[in-house]
Parts: structure tokens; sequence; C-alpha cells
């Protein structure tokens, strides 16, 4: 009996997994008029929030305005959905700025969900992907497609996979292991036995999650109060104003006691018993590696936040554990205002497959196979911000490319996520790659508040905009020039008002005062030419820096170089700098983890009068 032929279904784009990367991938080919078909395993889980019940933060904020700027979803979706919203590092310089606000997190996946569906060119279907489909011709290799469980065949000349840490994925809690990628969801082999198959190197990371707890059973007296901003600034360069009530959350501590007995139990921790041989996030650690690394101190601040209006469900921001069930309610017991919390999840680890991202060019596009392309946790990078920026240009970069137009490659001076995309296809990752302002040798330009005039004009020119952000951005623009002209045409202490307010001291609100036609401009566009005019100097002076730096980058380092007396110099820096030992600059701007920051701190260490004297 002859079995029946697979159905086949045509795209020009095919976007695996339904995620941050995935969402923002499948709606940036769509933008552009690509056919894109969005596959997931399940269409309740879209655009879900796996771990923490927050977008934006240090760095991440700022890529979240990037990702908006050039037409992306998250940034409307949280300022639609937040909860609470904050500015962060206010008391800094306003490059150290960055938004972070705690979500509704279903009503941000629903938001997110709603967003794909309403989109024009894109199919979302609940498909669980076993297979890619690759040709060779001529000795090069073509993407060709996926086949589903089913046996059913999505042919796309471009396929984006945005696999999360569902690949081979082995969930930990204590000597427990579950097959999943998430509580409560399974996990899948056939893409890694594909991708091993195509000859890609295939590596594993590690993750976790800290446990959930009921909001009712938690004494809230005992705990510090942390409420949002009086006046809760936007992510979206489209939203005009956040009215929406603002929810607090809490601060608590661990002690010495929880301390002492997650050291009793270390035993008993999957990653210090031996059954996690894998590398996790240095960033966000384990309480459990809290507890190691930073022995010397008695305590850990930790945030209680709500996970949405119309749910009990608190996360337990900075306790991320997979020690056993029985310790984990033990150390609640010892925590201020914890001690009768009910958990309603459990923490847990994570161990998952994903691809070295050396193995990509900087379109995210794979270098063995054309049309192939990674975004997200696959790349070895952790965060919903960085992996919502990939799948943005690996999505576009999908879609440009089957027009015969350029790729969108933001430069590291012209965003974030150009020093996201670099620092992984050039120095690939050997633990979780996660974003900073100190990654970016360029961050006095890399502004939150700027996002837009970096890159909309860009996503203009690409076609990845709407009609209606590219008119909003055109007004905006405008009303600075005329304020700047206004400051320039005025004078305040027999000087042009522009130079005036380049005092440190001297505010936009005294300007007002002084020039009362400036108050007809909004706050953004008073934010824009205020730091323009203050700030010019110091740009100018940091593009000199970094072009210096390049100049001198062939500069020897002496083997016996005291990495760990520079106090400028980031720890993980030290560390690898100190291990490794490069015999010059521009060797140690290749290692894993060393950014360009770092390479202008040791230039200007070399250039001491003293250490020349001492070289000599």
């Amino acid at each position: 009996m002859n079995s029946l032929p697979a159905c086949r279904y045509e795209f020009d784009v095919i976007v695996v997994g339904a995620g941050h990367a995935g969402t923002e991938a499948a709606a940036a080919a769509a933008r552009l008029g690509a056919k894109v078909a969005l596959l997931t395993g399940n269409l309740d889980t879209v655009g879900q929030m796996s771990c923490n019940p927050a977008i934006g933060g240090v760095a991440k904020g700022h890529v979240v305005r990037e990702i908006d700027a050039l037409g992306g979803l998250m940034g409307q979706a949280i300022d639609a959905t937040g909860i609470q919203f904050r500015m962060l590092n206010q008391r800094k310089g306003p490059a150290m700025h960055s938004p972070r606000a705690q979500a509704d997190k279903k009503a941000y996946q629903f938001d997110i969900k709603r967003r794909i569906e309403e989109t024009e060119n894109l199919s979302l279907c609940q498909e669980l992907v076993e297979d890619l489909i690759a040709e060779e011709v001529q000795g090069t290799s073509y993407i060709r497609g996926v086949r589903v469980r089913g046996g059913a065949e999505f042919r796309a000349p471009a396929v984006v996979l945005t696999t999360g840490t569902f690949l081979q994925a082995i969930m930990h809690t204590g000597e427990a292991k579950t097959a999943g990628g998430r509580a409560g969801e399974g996990t899948t082999s056939g893409i890694s036995q594909a991708l091993l198959r195509l000859g890609f190197r295939v590596e594993r990371f590690k993750t976790g999650t800290p446990p959930r707890l009921l909001s009712r059973s938690i004494d809230y007296s005992q705990t510090e109060r942390q409420p949002g901003d009086e006046d809760p600034q936007p992510f979206s360069f489209l939203t005009g104003k956040l009215t929406q009530e603002q929810l607090p959350c809490w601060i608590t501590y661990t002690n010495q006691q929880v301390h002492d007995l997650i050291r009793e139990n270390l035993h008993r921790a999957p990653m210090y018993s031996g059954q996690i041989r894998t590398c996790g996030p240095r960033y966000c650690p384990s309480i459990e590696d809290k507890i190691v690394r930073f022995a010397d101190k008695t305590q850990h601040q930790l945030f209680l936040e709500p996970e949405g209006r119309f749910t009990q469900e608190v996360y337990v921001n900075g306790i991320s554990t997979s020690l056993p069930r029985d310790v984990q309610d033990a150390i609640l017991r010892l925590i201020p205002g914890l001690q009768h919390a009910q958990i309603m999840r459990y923490g847990y680890a994570v161990e998952y497959d994903f691809c070295p991202p050396d193995q990509l060019f900087p379109t995210l596009e794979t270098k063995s196979i054309q049309g192939l392309y990674f975004a997200g946790q696959i790349n070895g990078t952790t965060g919903y911000e960085e992996a919502g920026g990939q799948g943005l240009i690996a999505g576009a970069n999908a879609a440009l490319k089957l027009l015969g137009r350029p790729a969108l490659i933001p430069r590291r001076d012209e965003a974030y996520l150009g020093v996201l995309v670099d620092d992984l296809v050039t120095r690939g990752v050997d633990e979780p790659y996660r974003l900073f302002t100190s990654r970016a040798e360029f961050r006095l330009m890399l502004r939150q508040d700027n996002a837009d005039r970096r890159l909309t004009p860009l996503g203009h020119q690409l076609g990845m905009i709407s009609n209606e952000r590219w008119q909003a951005f055109q007004t905006k623009e405008n009303d600075i020039a005329r304020a700047k002209e206004l400051l320039e045409a005025k004078r305040v202490e027999q000087q042009p008002a522009s130079k005036y307010l380049r005092r440190p001291e001297v505010t936009w609100d005294e300007m007002k005062q002084r020039i009362p036609e400036l108050q007809e401009f909004s706050r953004t566009v008073a934010e824009q030419v205020e730091y323009d005019i203050k700030y010019e100097g110091y740009v100018v002076r940091q593009t000199q820096q970094v072009e210096r730096q390049l100049r001198l980058s062939t500069k020897r380092l002496p083997a016996d170089f005291p990495y760990e007396t520079i106090p400028s110099l980031r720890t993980e820096a030290k560390q690898k700098l100190t291990k490794i030992k490069p015999a010059s600059l521009d060797q140690a701007s290749r290692i894993s983890g060393i950014t360009p920051s770092d390479l202008a701190v040791l230039l200007a260490y070399l250039e001491q009068p003293h250490r020349r004297k001492t070289d000599a």
C-alpha cells in the first residue's frame, strides 16, 4: 500500500519558536513584505515570559528602545501591560539611565500574541519542528525548510531558528531530573540532531529560575516597599504617556542562617554534586553560586515582584536555585517576611543545547548553510531583550536578503544591538552572554533616550517602520532643530543661550523661565536638546579615544602585566586576562568577554608615566 505524500506549505521565511526572539523575527520579516510562517509547539505560550516578569534593565532597556525604534513589538507591549515602571541609575549620567518595567506576565504574553495575529503576511501555526531540510548545490548548502511532527513540510528559502532553552533540555530540582525546557512543557531533540548532521558545533549551557510564592502568605510588614517612578517614562517612542496604576514591589534579604543552610546542602545542589557540568550565567547566578562565590557577604537582596494585576503569584528575584524542594522550603522559613510563605512553583535549573555564535555572519545567517539564521538563546545569550534584538535582526535580514537589499547590520557606534551582535559573532561565548553598558565603548552616544534618532532613519530606509512612526520622528526632529535655533538666537547673561545651557548646573526648567518660548516643546524634545548641547564635547572626545585605541591595538603587553591591580578594570576582564596572558592588545581584543572598554582601560594604564619608566 502506497503511503500518502507529505503535506507541503510554501513560505518566504519560516521562524521556528514563538518566544521573544521568534515573535520579533517573524514580525520584522513580515513588515518587510515576506510571507512568514511562525511555528511553535504551543500557541498558548506565544511571547511567554519564562523567567522574570520584567522587561528592560541596565543596557537591556536600551535594547528595548532600539527594537522599538526599528518598529519592533516589545516596547509597545510592555507599555500596554506594565504594572511598575522605573528609570534605573538616575543619579548617574544619561548614558547610564536604563528603563525597566514589571509586566503583567499574562497580559504581556496575550498582547504579543495579539500583535502577531494581527500582522499582515504572517501565519501563526502550532507545529512541532523535528528536522531541518537542506540541499547542497554545486558545493554550497542551502536551507529549504523544516519538517514537523506528522511529516508535513514547511518550505522556504530562509529559516530562522529561535529555539530558546528547548533543545534537548533537562530540568533539575535537587536530585530530580525531568525532560523539558520550561516547567510544564517538553523538549525537542530533532533539531539538535539535525544541526549535528549538518555539521554545526553544538554545546550546552544552563540557566535557572527562582521559586514563585503565594502573595497572601507573605508578611509584607517585614519587607521594604519599592514603588515605581512618580512620572513613569514609556519604552515606545509612539507611547504618549503612561496612565495605568502602578503596583509596588518589595525587598527583603537573606541572612547568615540561610547561607549556612545552603552550605550544608551544597552536596545536593546539581551544580555542586556533579549532576550539572555545564556553565551558567555569570551575571545572574543561583543563590548557591552567590553563597560560594561571595562567601564574605552576610546577606543578599531579594526582590518580591508581583507577576500580574490579577494573580497572587510573586516572583522572588535574586534567589534562582536548583536545590531540592525540602531545602527551598527550609530557606524561606529563615527569610524575613517569608517565614510562612507558600511556594506555588519551585525553582529549577535547565540544561539545553546551543550553537556557538562564531558560526554566524553579522547578519546572524549561518556561515555553512545559506538562508539559515539563528537568534536568541541558541546563540548562547540570556535575557528576553537580547533575544528580541537578535530576532529582529535575523528576521529582517532573512527578508532583506530575499529582496536583494542591503542587510541590517548596526555598527557598534550606532546601537547596543550592534555591540551585541559583534560581540557574539566576533568573540563567541564561553558562558551565557548578557549585555551591559560597560560592553559599549560608545555609550555616551548610545543612550536609551536617543535610540529613535540613531535607528529610525535606518529602519525607514530599509522599509521596516510604519508611516505613523516616521511622521512622529520627523515632527520630533523638526522640533529639536527649532529649539536649538531658538537657543542660538536668544542671549542669556550676554552670551548665546545654547552656550549658557552647557553649564552643568543649568537645567532646562531654568531655561524655560528665562526663555518662555521654550515651554512649547515636549519633555522628550527638551531632553534631546539639553543632552546634545551639554555632552557634545564628551562625545567628540570619546570618538577620538576609540580611534586612538584602534591605532594602538598592537601594543605589547608584558607577561607579568598586573591586571589584578587596575581598579577600573572589570572583574571578568581581570580573570580572563590573567589566565590567558595575551602578548598584545590585539590578542587581548579577541578574548571572549574582553570589551573595547577594557582595552581602553589597559591603554590608559600603559600610557601612564610611571608605566613608561617601569617598562623602560
